[in-house]
């Protein structure tokens, strides 16, 4: 079956796209990507030739027409999609296109912002005896969510929170934590355009998330990180994990006894 690839370009950082996707990447004859959202610099290691389209611009049909096109000609095309195409990338609406044309694809998966965002504010999003859990959602503003997807309600489980797209929401987020039991000292992380060089780190706290995005002028680009896996004082607390207990047996080691 033809086919086209779908490679997630990683967060920004051109050298944190995976081996793979590079390498098809500077194999393709033709590499669509969205020029507001993917480096430059990554798209230029393209082999000599290639052609380059962007699609910020284009609709979806234009985009699948071009990709058809493309294919049919017998050229090997490649999607590039930011961070990881499986998190908020549209791409299943371009596949279901595609298959209608006989065209089916294939994904390689990339480094999502929300894992690039908390390696650039240190953070491990579940702790030991703190929290087991990261939900990966998005406010509600213009695309709507399901009922049982609100905000307030996945809040209610009180683990770390990775909010995308959801940068011009703030109020309704602070609101909604709060209606859900959350401190106003919780601590919040944004990281707007990780791994980029004008990547920007804001550090706050719930009750005060609205302010500091606004005296920081971040509307875009922006990953949201909610709970008290983010304090910046965690290592200080001693929260430790049984894998690295040394009285704990597992396949590779065998547990040292503690007298009483």
């Amino acid at each position: 079956m033809k086919k086209i690839w779908i490679i997630g370009a990683g967060p920004g950082d051109p050298d944190l796209i995976t081996v793979k996707g590079l390498k098809l990447m500077q194999q393709a004859d033709v590499v669509m990507y969205t020029d507001s959202l993917v480096n430059e610099e990554l798209v230029a290691m393209a082999k000599p030739g290639a052609e380059i389209i962007r699609t910020a611009g284009m609709h979806l049909q234009e985009m699948v027409d071009c990709m058809v096109g493309f294919v049919n000609e017998g050229k090997m095309v490649v999607r590039m999609h930011t961070g990881d195409p499986a998190m908020y990338g549209a791409t299943m609406e371009q596949v279901a296109l595609l298959k209608e044309h006989g065209i089916g694809y294939e994904v390689v998966p990339g480094v999502s912002s929300v894992f690039a965002s908390a390696a650039a504010v240190g953070a491990e999003l579940t702790i030991p005896d703190l929290t087991q859990t990261l939900i990966l959602t998005r406010a509600e503003g213009r695309t709507p969510v399901p009922e049982l997807e609100k905000l307030r309600l996945l809040a209610s489980h009180h683990c770390t929170i990775a909010l995308f797209l959801s940068a011009t929401l703030t109020k309704k987020i602070v609101k909604e934590l709060q209606e859900a039991g959350w401190a106003d000292d919780t601590p919040v992380a944004v990281i707007q355009r990780a791994t980029w060089p004008d990547q920007k780190i804001v550090r706050t706290t719930l009750i005060e998330l609205d302010e500091a995005m606004r005296v920081n002028g971040i509307r875009k680009h922006a990953m949201i990180l909610a709970g008290w896996t983010l304090d910046p004082a965690i290592h200080e607390k001693n929260y430790r994990s049984k894998l690295y207990d040394a009285t704990f047996t597992h396949g590779f080691r065998k547990g040292v006894k503690v007298d009483d």
